[in-house]
């Protein structure tokens, strides 16, 4: 299954079995390739960046393109909420880090042969020593 297709199941799947970690209301889908977040609350201003990983949960995850973050961390702004949909074979857990300091960010250029060379990205890293709530688990 192409990533861009694990990425969507996963948010969708996200905001039907999760409810606003802030005020308990319905998340809704914001537009494809929006900056920085994917989903939004219907009922308060909460906003967070969601991302799907394949596997038990991990301490290293792909992020998503660096100059928007770049340039938001550049006017003072920090890095959005992340919620991680972790899904193994038999399990699940969707986990909630309400805040990712700086230093979990590490800047990463995509190869020349990639499809879409040179390409700069990052990763989280260092998830496994933050705080998180989880939001669901089975």
């Amino acid at each position: 299954m192409p990533k861009r297709n694990v990425g969507v199941l996963g948010e969708e799947e996200v905001i039907k079995k999760v409810r606003c970690p802030n005020c308990g209301r319905k998340l809704m889908l914001l537009p494809p390739s929006y900056p920085l977040v994917d989903v939004q609350c219907t009922g308060c201003l909460f906003r967070a960046q969601i991302k799907t990983q394949l596997t038990e949960p991990r301490d290293t995850i792909p992020g998503a393109g660096w100059d928007i973050l770049e340039k938001t961390l550049k006017a003072g702004y920090q890095i959005p909420p992340l919620i991680v949909n972790f899904k193994s074979k038999n399990k699940q857990q969707i986990r909630f880090y309400p805040f990712i300091p700086k230093r979990n960010i590490k800047k990463r250029v995509l190869s020349r042969t990639a499809k879409r060379a040179n390409y700069k990205m990052f990763n989280y890293v260092g998830l496994s020593k933050l705080p998180y709530f989880i939001l669901y688990e089975r």
